[in-house]
């Protein structure tokens, strides 16, 4: 499914794989997150083959209603050390932010998935 934003001008379709690139460049700005994690059987061939270029690895992103409103999931690997709180909140501000500001698809959730964390 894409979103739909609908403007006076006629309607934008942005595809899912926009979004999930998007979310995944953002998260991976944030202090304390390390990398994003495999979250398909795709994903994880990905990067065992070594391609580490695709940043929507460990994005899945879930279009509610007509389109205009999206969830975000991320599954983050964190380092060691840091206050997971403090960082998952970071990286959910950051990454509303880019989305909304890059799309005008608004996020209704960014959720954070720790799935491990390095030294």
């Amino acid at each position: 499914m894409a979103g739909t934003i609908i403007t006076e001008l006629g309607k934008i379709t942005i595809g899912e794989d926009i979004i999930a690139n998007i979310a995944g460049f953002a998260a991976t700005e944030n202090y304390g997150v390390v990398g994003m994690n495999a979250k398909t059987a795709t994903d994880t061939l990905l990067q065992l083959v070594g391609s580490d270029a695709n940043r929507k690895r460990g994005v899945k992103v879930t279009f509610l209603g007509e389109g205009d409103v999206a969830d975000v999931d991320l599954f983050v690997t964190m380092v060691y050390g840091v206050s997971l709180a403090v960082v998952a909140k970071n990286t959910i501000d950051n990454v509303r932010y880019r989305v909304e500001e890059m799309t005008g698809i608004k996020v209704n959730s960014v959720n954070i998935h720790v799935e491990s964390i390095n030294a």
